[in-house]
């Protein structure tokens, strides 16, 4: 397995770029050519591992992602949902069948591939001592926290921070354009029903450029980052840009670099800190921009995962996308989101009560978004002119 973070493949998709492939890729699956999607780490799978092209050989290779892999091992149905499907590049996000021309384009045999299916229905049945237990709901994680936070209707949206930030917004039935750097997305879909939309954007680093400032010996204890002295760092010249594995949404860019911009001898290690939170926090708030530019986020915007423990972090986030936040008190929005979408499959919903904490944004200067608009194109700057590192 690849995890999604990992760029092996960039040389890839930069190859396809190249060659003039991404008109095609972002008409038929809505997506730019970027390693974070499956497409290319399948493709790597195939063509680098011998046992791999053995079985592709005999017809009897299974390739895709970990959701197909443990459907096929608890129940026997080698499948996968419409969202999962939507996130590889080999989909074609209007038809939500498999494209011949995409999966021709990244070299995946499309015979490999798993069946694609709605988000609810029959996924079979696991057996759980003298029971068989039937597997009604499979989606894929942004989408059913989506669900679990309780959007329904086209406006609401959520944020989870995890090991990078997403956002989701729904759109309704029809898939949306891509714009601004978004992508069109599947929400999910309900057996017997057509698909629902949404648009997504993401920042590739969140809570895990908090972990890594950690690791540099910059704190030690979570608490400890909870609230700073004096002023925003941003406000005194301080910019942190959290690209360490490539700006993602809206710029889509591999090439870029971390980095803390502004510094001086008068600094320390809590300003580090502080500016690696506001750039987590100011890198999210681009992503919401270009969402608000395909419509308008429904308040409050309701987000959850690790960093929302962080106070300053929070009022900081709010501050900078100047809207109301309800931070959710539920702590596993993405199992609560399939598992309300599977006792639906049933016919025994789930009752729903959205609640949490709420943060109302406080005076937020312009100036500072504009800075660290600077320190976001000096990174993409630096990217250009930097010679090619394998991940």
């Amino acid at each position: 397995m690849i995890v999604w973070q990992d760029a092996r493949t960039s040389n890839v998709t930069e190859r396809l770029k190249s060659e003039g492939a991404e008109p095609l890729v972002l008409e038929r699956a809505g997506l730019p050519l970027d390693p974070y999607f499956a497409a290319s780490k399948l493709s790597w799978i195939l063509h680098e591992n011998a046992e791999a092209r053995r079985l592709a050989d005999k017809g009897r290779l299974r390739l895709g992602t970990t959701d197909a892999f443990f459907l096929d091992r608890l129940t026997g149905r080698f499948e996968t949902d419409i969202t999962t499907a939507s996130r590889t590049s080999l989909m074609n996000i209007v038809t939500g069948a498999w494209d011949e021309e995409l999966c021709r384009l990244f070299r995946v045999p499309m015979d490999a591939l798993p069946r694609i299916v709605p988000t609810t229905g029959d996924f079979g049945t696991l057996a759980c001592g003298a029971r068989n237990v039937p597997l009604t709901a499979s989606i894929v994680d942004q989408q059913a926290s989506l669900y679990g936070h309780g959007c329904r209707k086209p406006g609401d949206g959520k944020i989870t921070f995890g090991t990078g930030a997403f956002a989701l917004q729904i759109t309704g039935n029809v898939p949306p354009a891509r714009s601004g750097g978004l992508l069109p997305t599947v929400a999910w879909q309900k057996q017997g029903e057509p698909p629902t939309f949404a648009v997504d954007g993401g920042v590739y680093c969140a809570s895990s450029a908090v972990e890594w400032a950690r690791g540099l010996g910059l704190f030690d204890d979570y608490a400890s980052v909870e609230s700073f002295d004096g002023p925003p760092a941003i406000a005194r010249g301080l910019a942190f840009v959290p690209a360490l594995a490539g700006l993602a949404c809206p710029h889509w860019d591999r090439a870029a670099r971390g980095a803390w911009f502004g510094l001086s001898l008068a600094m320390g290690k809590s300003d580090l800190v502080q500016a690696v939170l506001e750039g987590v926090a100011l890198r999210t708030a681009e992503v919401v921009a270009a969402i608000s530019r395909v419509a308008p986020p429904a308040e409050p915007v309701c987000i959850d995962g690790g960093l929302t423990r962080n106070a300053y972090f929070c009022q900081f986030l709010a501050d900078g996308l100047q809207r109301e936040l309800l931070i959710s008190d539920q702590p596993e929005l993405t199992a609560i989101g399939t598992a309300a979408l599977a006792a639906e499959a049933v016919g025994r919903p789930i009752a729903f009560a959205r609640s949490g904490r709420r943060v109302r944004p406080q005076a937020f200067r312009e100036e500072w978004r504009a800075r660290f608009a600077s320190a976001v194109a000096a990174v993409k700057d630096l990217g250009a002119a930097s010679p090619a590192c394998d991940e």
